[in-house]
């Protein structure tokens, strides 16, 4: 995905720090917009790889620092459930002055009732969805038991939370028990997405059975199974970004593409890793795909290698190649199955190789013709294997020109 950093101004005047990612392609089929954790920040790693996954599947996304955190402007202790909903609504109208307006809205914990505060005065808004969300916000005067009688008496106390050390006003307890959840998901009238884990010990899933039952359809929940509340393993935030992503198409009104510039990304295939080991988005002719390395070398096994993908090119190339040719001559060819195996050999346990020290690559292929054919067709067939485009470039000379971009 491609980040960039923005600013906005919210409802008091100050500067709220965001990211927009988008698709390697910069066609996005819609943008959503995120609310992160109660005192967490858009740049949480969990945030991050939900945003990866969702830009992965063509959906740009909008996350932004609350008011007083991460580094946007204002204190903290002023704010309260009801200023991240002014927050969230001066995030929406930002997007959809300066690129469109966001059709799906995602909230983590807190930020999770946050959205569906929102989603009533976001009219561009067709579906919401919730991570780790609590079904009444006093949930997390929970958070604050050690402290609350001071905050009650005194008005104000110092507080510790995720080791960090935080200003809360009893306006904000007072907010959160001013809110009435119930009401605002009766009437949501949005498709509602509730994904919690059964495992969460900040926010009982038990929370997660409430907003559900009190939600009208369509509504869906999704189990995640293992992970923690702040989806700290790499690989919930991924599954939770890919379940969000192919939900919501079901919901969202893709955006009408530039022509302009649809004509000029199909003309290049785009690759991008970001810090993620080594999960690489890739966009091929305006097809979106996923490359990655296997657990033992390090990387998340999201999907195949550099290497799966190119014996995968030469598959592909034989099978459709064999295609076009039994069409052609009219042959009773039902399918094609290909199998393929790359590694690295020793040269010197290549008989028909030039090279003859060091290691040469060996590309197996296995063809399986279907149908009833004569031997000579089949024989026919497996010559043509040979002179599809793929393999000749393998065999010709190939030359790579790399400039670097400043």
């Amino acid at each position: 995905m491609q980040s960039h950093r923005l600013t906005f101004t919210n409802s008091a005047g100050e500067q709220l720090s965001a990211r927009l990612d988008m698709p390697l392609d910069n066609q996005p089929q819609a943008y959503a917009l995120f609310a992160h954790c109660f005192t967490c920040s858009k740049d949480l790693k969990a945030v991050g790889n939900i945003s990866l996954a969702l830009t992965q599947d063509g959906i740009a996304v909008f996350r932004f620092d609350f008011t007083g955190l991460g580094e946007s402007d204002g204190d903290f202790a002023d704010t309260n459930l009801s200023s991240n909903v002014d927050d969230l609504l001066a995030a929406a109208d930002f997007l959809g002055e300066q690129y469109q307006a966001p059709q799906l809205l995602i909230g983590h914990s807190l930020g999770g009732a946050a959205v569906l505060q929102a989603a009533a005065h976001i009219a561009s808004a067709r579906a919401v969805v919730t991570i780790g969300a609590p079904a009444e916000p006093t949930h997390v005067s929970r958070l604050l038991s050690r402290d609350q009688e001071t905050i009650n008496t005194q008005g104000v106390a110092e507080v510790t939370l995720a080791g960090r050390r935080f200003t809360i006003k009893k306006q904000f307890l007072d907010d959160l028990s001013q809110t009435r959840m119930q009401d605002t998901i009766r009437n949501l009238r949005k498709a509602l997405l509730i994904l919690h884990a059964p495992l969460d010990n900040v926010v009982g899933i038990d929370n997660a059975r409430q907003l559900f039952e009190a939600a009208l359809h369509p509504k869906s929940f999704i189990s995640l199974d293992q992970a923690d509340h702040l989806l700290s393993d790499q690989t919930d935030s991924l599954y939770a970004g890919s379940i969000i992503a192919a939900w919501v198409k079901n919901y969202i009104e893709p955006v009408q593409p530039n022509p302009l510039q649809a004509e000029t990304a199909d003309e290049w295939v785009v690759v991008h890793t970001g810090q993620t080991p080594y999960r690489t988005a890739i966009v091929a002719g305006g097809h979106r795909l996923v490359a990655d390395e296997p657990l033992e070398a390090g990387g998340a096994d999201t999907g195949p290698n550099p290497y799966d993908y190119l014996v995968a090119a030469l598959g592909t190339c034989t099978s459709i190649t064999l295609r076009m040719y039994a069409d052609r001559h009219g042959w009773p060819l039902e399918a094609i199955q290909v199998r393929l195996k790359h590694e690295k050999i020793h040269a010197r346990d290549c008989e028909t190789c030039e090279t003859e020290s060091g290691k040469v690559d060996w590309i197996e292929r296995e063809i399986e013709l279907v149908g009833s054919l004569t031997s000579e067709q089949r024989a026919r067939l497996g010559e043509i294997a040979d002179k599809c485009p793929v393999h000749r470039t393998l065999h010709s000379e190939v030359v790579v020109n790399t400039e670097l971009k400043s």
